[in-house]
């Protein structure tokens, strides 16, 4: 962007009040970090002013009091206006060291994958489904936000509890509405105190930008209410986990045509040998994200609770609606991947709201191009309950089980030519040795329900 391109961004951020400025970027979890600039700064905060020691954060590299520090270089097209405070504007950013962008920042990470798509004429769109819990802090406990909680099994859609939440969902509704993402539907999830926000897909650049805003607007609405928004996958074991669908298409860039719409375009010969209503292009690209499934799931599911979530029902007095094979179906929610009926896209049910969406898109193309590129069969399509079947199909072709464990998925990530070919070498390695840290931290930490079963139990 030019010089003069800032100044009348400037002028116009005046004119509606802003005062102060971030140019936002996030750490390895997908974490926003800043620093808050006044707004008569802007233009050198636009040339990337504001310096940061990224080696003082998690997983980011340059770990040392010997390196340079990366300045954050904000894109001016992201310029939003804090709704519940509109003081500040916000914009996603990229880190640059020594005037190049960084290897290891997550948005860039992300620029060089959606370059890949590009490339072959293609746009990678996506649309994700953020879940989430909010919690009181009640009596050494925490309750939900709700006064009065649901007494049944599941709250799923029950209109009362959406009622009782209407303080906080209200002011998320208008908000998203106001920065105009297209918001299409809210609703009370199927934990208690848990909720789920529905808007636009957009290009996978817009939509990770978004979704990292998002949780940065949820924990500020959360607290203004007296309460705390939490993106942990699994708060309860006998409770749903937070996911974080992501539904995904690609559209030729010339034509703006969906290579995944098997209404507008015809039904592979690949996909009529499978029995199901797709295009070849939605088989390969499934193929490679079945392929690439466990490195896939250190990205989507990247912390230790997260693995807790990846269940068929556990503690839960039901089925947890979570995938827990690396398998496809056409309208299958226990499969990890499904073909939506009412949009034609792929929907990967694996990842949770812990995700860095940076990360989690771009592995994610790169996974489906290289199924595309190596015309990869995703084998037969399953259309039971994997909840029920999950013995019978187990181990069969097309159906292994997703990683137990944040290890296992991290040691999977480590082994994948394809994260270190298209990610960075260095960047998996900064990301595993991460992952693994917290991996072992958490192993290690004896529960007191693990003492109490077993103190005498041996």
């Amino acid at each position: 962007m030019s010089a003069n391109d800032w100044i009348e961004k400037k002028k116009e951020l005046v004119a509606a009040g802003v005062e102060y400025c971030f140019a936002s970027y996030v750490d390895v979890h997908g974490i926003s970090k800043a620093k808050c600039v006044p707004i008569s700064h802007l233009e050198s905060m636009g040339k990337g002013s504001e310096l940061f020691t990224v080696g003082a954060l998690d997983g980011m590299g340059l770990v040392g009091p010997q390196f340079d520090e990366c300045a954050a270089v904000p894109d001016i097209e992201t310029a939003t206006i804090l709704p519940w405070d509109k003081r500040y504007v916000w914009f996603a950013s990229d880190l640059h060291y020594h005037g190049e962008p960084y290897a290891n920042c997550s948005r860039v990470i992300l620029k060089k994958a959606t370059q890949s798509a590009y490339e072959r004429g293609l746009r990678f769109n996506v649309g994700i489904e953020p879940e989430f819990y909010v919690y009181r802090k009640g009596d050494n406990r925490l309750e939900t936000f709700q006064e009065e909680g649901f007494l049944g099994g599941t709250p799923a859609y029950d209109l009362y509890q959406t009622s009782l939440a209407e303080p906080l969902l209200d002011k998320i509704a208008r908000y998203i509405d106001e920065m105009g993402w297209g918001l299409y539907s809210f609703d009370q999830e199927g934990g208690h105190g848990q909720f789920e926000f529905d808007f636009d897909y957009a290009d996978a650049l817009t939509t990770a930008d978004r979704q990292t805003f998002f949780r940065f607007m949820l924990k500020n609405v959360a607290r203004s209410l007296g309460a705390v928004a939490t993106f942990m996958p699994k708060p309860f074991s006998n409770d749903f986990r937070s996911g974080a669908h992501h539904n995904m298409s690609l559209e030729y860039i010339r034509t703006g045509e969906n290579i995944f719409d098997v209404k507008k375009r015809s039904q592979g010969e690949l996909a009529k040998e499978r029995g199901i209503r797709a295009t070849d292009e939605t088989l390969h690209f499934i193929g490679g994200l079945l392929d690439h499934a466990d490195a896939l799931c250190a990205i989507t599911c990247p912390t230790f609770n997260s693995y807790k979530g990846l269940i068929a029902r556990g503690d839960m007095p039901d089925m947890s609606w979570a995938p827990v094979l690396q398998a496809y179906g056409s309208n299958n929610r226990s499969a990890m991947l499904r073909l939506p009926m009412n949009r034609p896209c792929i929907e990967n049910r694996t990842p949770d709201m812990s995700a860095n969406f940076y990360l989690s898109t771009a592995f994610s193309l790169h996974a489906g191009l290289d199924g595309l590129d190596r015309r990869l069969d995703p084998g037969e399509p399953v259309n039971d309950n994997l909840y029920l079947q999950r013995a019978a199909n187990e181990g069969k072709p097309g159906t292994s089980r997703l990683p137990r464990t944040l290890l296992e998925a991290v040691e999977a990530l480590e082994k994948s030519d394809l994260a270190k070919r298209t990610m960075g070498t260095e960047f998996v390695s900064l990301f595993s040795q991460q992952k693994k840290q917290e991996w072992e931290t958490a192993f290690y930490h004896v529960s007191p329900y693990e003492r109490e079963r077993q103190l005498t139990f041996v």
